[in-house]
């Protein structure tokens, strides 16, 4: 043993970093996505240790950008289920990963971030002091200030001997429903002390548990059931449901069974687009004239400036997350709220409901479910026709395009919608069977669909991980990052980015507020971004397959040739140029 060192530290077996690897695996993480700095060097160390002992610790990926340390994350969990760490340099490094944690957090999606800080001592007291500029200019009074909004828990460790403790509770509390973000802070001098073995706790996974959500009240099941027995017009808009297989199953189960109509709003974890009664992405038309709704899984049912529900209506609100405690104000209806497993609360309400049928009920929901194939069949019907729009060259027609990838990915594939005011018509041209193979991030910061489908991809490496983003969205994404993790981790991801030359929300935003405004009459928008960008060219310098498009007739040959690619295990991009700002 270095004796320098263990002159400066306490009783000597191992240091805090070699344990904190070690207890990191205790807890499930299998992977670090890593963004390393100064403060880093005691775990580096120990990482060189564990190896040479041979003894376990979370497989490392390094990503050159924070995030898309923290979007892989964010897809591993996706698939997974299981939150993994993130290690990021200080405050800096921290902010770099607001944007994610923003995005995991409103998203629902466990993970622990870690970061070191500044060392407190200056003058070489201890093992890991001050030895740099940076040291002395990256500790803000609250580093955890730049990502609290976001976070479940955080803490600074305080001593080694409390890493495997501290980690049991940081692992406890991300995996609870409803799961997130975590953030432990760490400094060199902590890092660095030596501790016997015997006098780490330790504390298993039993001890530690992750809360799991339950059903309903017996008696809310059976007064919800009431209200639906008597329903004439009762619909059910759901988010993210889809997370969970026997969420989707389940609102399909009732809904078949009451005559209840589907809808998805503001989707971030699809159900089946397969079920009968599912009749799209809005509600906008149906909630003024339901009598009973519920609301499951969703954050956003609707746009209140926009659409009024009837005074009169009763509204259930059944959702892992009912009061939305990270949103200051949410005020959307809920006559009755029960907090919980949405697929259990559904299979107790629909349990209840099949006991109380009578025959007239029976009749009405029949009568209900032929109205409700009449709006599907219509709405399949106008995508359809939305699709047969191609286009002309330089400007292919989003639908089109969406509409001829679909016909390339199988059921298990997986597609990230970052496609923002395109995002409508890869809901619409890419229908989904299997629940959680469409996803959009819960959160609003752009930039997250390359990590999340390299994290995807990493977790699922048979399965197709589909990027879609625009121009916009593809700038925010840090490409030369994201392919970069790509091309060293062998994960092969294919992008498709729809060029529209600008910030079309941006655009849309202004008209909204100020449709005969000054804006408007002069077409000046701020939004336009540069119109002659060769987005291939970032991904062909990190080894991938790189493709242009303009020509409507060219997309299925296009699209076919970069799928190619990607099922043969290189990393591919598409870049089209779709209908412009």
């Amino acid at each position: 043993m270095d004796t320098s060192v263990a002159r400066k530290t306490n009783v000597p077996d191992f240091a805090t970093a070699y344990y904190l690897l070690e207890g990191l695996k205790e807890i499930s993480v299998d992977y670090l996505f890593c963004n390393f700095g100064t403060d880093h060097a005691p775990i580096i160390d120990e990482m060189a240790h564990r190896r040479r002992r041979g003894e376990p610790m979370p497989t490392v990926v390094r990503c050159p950008h924070e995030n898309t340390a923290a979007h892989m994350a964010a897809g591993y969990a996706l698939v997974t289920g299981r939150g993994q760490g993130v290690l990021v340099h200080v405050d800096v490094g921290t902010a770099n990963t607001a944007n994610g944690m923003h995005n995991l957090f409103r998203s629902r999606l466990p993970v622990l971030l870690m970061a070191g800080k500044a060392p407190y001592t200056v003058n070489d007291e201890l093992v890991g002091s001050r030895d740099t500029y940076v040291h002395f200019v990256q500790e803000p009074f609250d580093q955890a200030s730049l990502v609290r909004p976001y976070l479940k828990w955080e803490w600074t460790l305080p001593s080694g001997v409390v890493v495997k403790e501290a980690l049991r509770r940081a692992a406890s509390i991300m995996q609870s429903e409803p799961c997130g973000p975590v953030y432990l802070m760490m400094q060199r001098e902590t890092l660095t002390q030596h501790w016997r073995a015997d006098e780490i706790r330790r504390y298993t996974g039993e001890q530690f548990a992750a809360t799991s959500a339950g059903g309903a009240d017996p008696e809310l099941v059976a007064a919800l059931a009431d209200k639906i027995l008597n329903a004439e017009n009762p619909i059910l808009i759901t988010g993210y449901a889809g997370r969970h297989e026997r969420g989707s199953h389940a609102i399909d189960a009732l809904a078949q069974f009451a005559g209840i109509a589907v809808y998805e709003a503001n989707m971030t974890n699809n159900i089946s687009h397969d079920s009968p009664c599912f009749v799209g992405f809005t509600a906008d038309k149906a909630v003024p004239d339901a009598d009973v709704g519920l609301l499951v899984d969703v954050d956003v049912p609707w746009f209140p400036s926009d659409v009024q529900p009837n005074d009169k209506a009763f509204w259930a609100h059944i959702d892992i997350d009912t009061l939305k405690p990270g949103s200051p104000m949410w005020t959307f209806p809920g006559n009755m709220r029960m907090q919980g497993d949405s697929g259990r609360i559904l299979d107790q309400v629909l349990h209840a409901l099949k006991a109380k049928a009578t025959p007239r009920f029976k009749e009405a929901a029949a009568t209900r479910l032929k109205h409700i194939k009449a709006v599907r069949d219509e709405r399949i019907a106008r995508a359809a026709k939305l699709a047969a729009d191609k286009g002309r060259p330089g400007a292919i027609n989003p639908h089109y395009l969406t509409a001829e990838l679909a016909k390339l990915l199988d059921d298990q594939d997986m597609i990230f919608n970052e496609g923002v005011t395109n995002a409508a018509a890869v809901l619409m041209q890419i229908p989904r069977r299997v629940p959680n193979t469409t996803v959009r991030a819960g959160g609003g910061g752009l930039g997250w669909s390359g990590g999340t489908a390299l994290g995807a991809k990493l977790a699922a490496p048979d399965r197709l991980a589909v990027q879609i983003c625009g121009d916009g969205g593809f700038y925010f994404g840090n490409p030369s990052s994201v392919f970069a993790v790509a091309q060293q981790y062998k994960l092969p991801i294919l992008t498709v980015v729809m060029d529209n030359t600008g910030w079309n929300a941006v655009k849309q935003s202004v008209l909204r507020v100020y449709p005969e405004g000054e804006a408007k009459s002069a077409n000046g928008f701020e939004a336009e971004l540069a119109p002659n960008v060769h987005f291939t060219k970032v991904a062909e310098a990190f080894g991938a397959y790189g493709e242009e498009v303009s020509d409507p007739a060219e997309v299925p040959a296009a699209l076919a040739r970069c799928v190619k690619e990607v099922r043969g295990s290189r990393a591919a991009l598409l870049h089209a140029r779709v209908t412009r700002l």
